[in-house]
């Protein structure tokens, strides 16, 4: 049997890993080494769109409006959440299943995240996925973020496939899905990754998944 699918394009954060849960705990043990109990406060810094979601400019704000900043303290928030979040870091149940079935399948698989190089390769290390995609394309390869495709397109150009040979998977509706319909691929919404608190659930794909798992049961529709 043969497919028109070729490729499989995977968002990072929420999508292959719960991305959310990390930061949470990150912001738990940052809050403890500053003797409060208030994670939710430090994280709801990360969610102002102020300085970015993965600014550590955030925990200096935070640690200023609580009046106990200083910056041997601030250094070390850093370094404490950058290694608790990297350490929480794990794949989503059948995650590493699916991606092994869909190389036997003889799909190409990427990576597509907004995130900085960096830190996409750390995440996709820690969670022991990095071998399985041939391709890793972060938002600063590009300079776009998403729902702008250019970092797609240099993924599909960098596998050789065309957009409407690929799948595009992700847990943003605005983001990952919009994306992908700009150039034409299937799109997959990972309903079970969506951690976007404040995103209006706007867009439609062209199909929902409750469980990663379920994508092999997708894919299986195109083969003739």
């Amino acid at each position: 049997m043969e497919s028109r699918i070729r490729a499989v394009v995977f968002d990072m954060d929420n999508t292959l890993f719960d991305f959310v849960e990390a930061k949470i705990k990150a912001c738990k043990a940052v809050v403890e080494y500053l003797g409060l109990d208030d994670e939710w406060g430090l994280l709801n810094y990360f969610l102002r769109r102020v300085h970015g979601f993965e600014d550590n400019r955030n925990i200096r704000d935070f640690m200023l409006d609580k009046g106990i900043y200083s910056q041997k303290k601030f250094e070390e928030c850093c370094r404490i959440y950058e290694g608790v979040k990297l350490h929480n870091i794990q794949p989503y149940p059948g995650v590493i299943d699916v991606l092994e079935r869909l190389k036997k399948m003889g799909l190409k698989l990427a990576v597509v995240t907004d995130a900085l190089n960096g830190h996409a390769l750390k995440r996709l290390q820690r969670a022991e996925l990095i071998h399985f995609f041939d391709v890793v394309v972060s938002g600063d390869m590009t300079g776009k973020r998403k729902p702008e495709p250019d970092s797609i397109k240099l993924a599909l150009n960098k596998l050789g496939i065309r957009p409407k040979e690929a799948v595009m998977i992700g847990d943003s509706l605005r983001r990952d899905i919009e994306a992908g319909r700009r150039l034409g691929m299937i799109t997959v919404y990972a309903a079970y990754g969506d951690r976007n608190f404040f995103e209006e659930k706007r867009g439609k794909a062209d199909f929902v998944i409750e469980s990663a798992m379920e994508l092999i049961r997708l894919l299986n529709r195109f083969y003739d």
